[in-house]
C-alpha cells in the first residue's frame, strides 16, 4: 500500500458541493456518476468523491451511505498559510480555529457547507508530516 486513494463525503446537495470545493480549492472534475456522486481530483494523485447522501445504498455493488460531520485534512505548505486564511477570509468562509501544534505545524479548521470538519495543516502536525 503507498496512500489513501480516495475519500468520501456525503452531502445534501451533490452540485453545491462540488461548486464549492472547486471555488474553494480549485479540484478538478474528473468523473461525474450523474445525480449520486462526482469524483474530484486532488492534485491528480487522490480523489474525493461528493456523494449524495443515501443514494448508494441500493446499489449491489459498493453499497455505502454516510450520516454526520466528517473531517478530512488537506496538506498545505507551510509559507502558503497565510494566502489560505485571506482566500478563505474572500470566499467567506469562517475559520472555526487556528492551531500551533507542540511539532510546529499549524491548522486551520473550517467547515463546509454540510458541516463537515475541513483542516489545512503544515508540516509539523504529524510526526510523519
Amino acid at each position: 500500500m503507498t496512500r489513501i486513494l480516495e475519500s468520501a463525503l456525503y452531502v445534501e446537495d451533490v452540485e453545491r458541493s462540488v461548486e464549492f470545493y472547486r471555488r474553494v480549492f480549485g479540484f478538478e472534475i474528473s468523473d461525474w456518476g450523474g445525480s449520486r456522486l462526482v469524483a474530484l481530483g486532488v492534485e491528480g494523485r487522490q480523489v474525493l468523491l461528493i456523494c449524495k447522501r443515501g443514494a448508494s445504498l441500493g446499489l449491489p455493488v459498493g453499497a455505502h451511505d454516510g450520516e454526520g460531520p466528517l473531517h478530512l485534512a488537506f496538506a498545505i505548505d507551510a509559507e502558503t498559510l497565510p494566502a489560505w486564511e485571506a482566500w478563505l477570509g474572500i470566499q467567506g468562509i469562517a475559520i472555526e480555529e487556528k492551531k500551533t501544534w507542540e511539532r510546529g505545524g499549524t491548522s486551520l479548521y473550517f467547515r463546509d457547507l454540510d458541516g463537515h470538519l475541513l483542516e489545512l495543516a503544515t508540516p509539523g502536525v504529524w510526526s510523519i508530516y
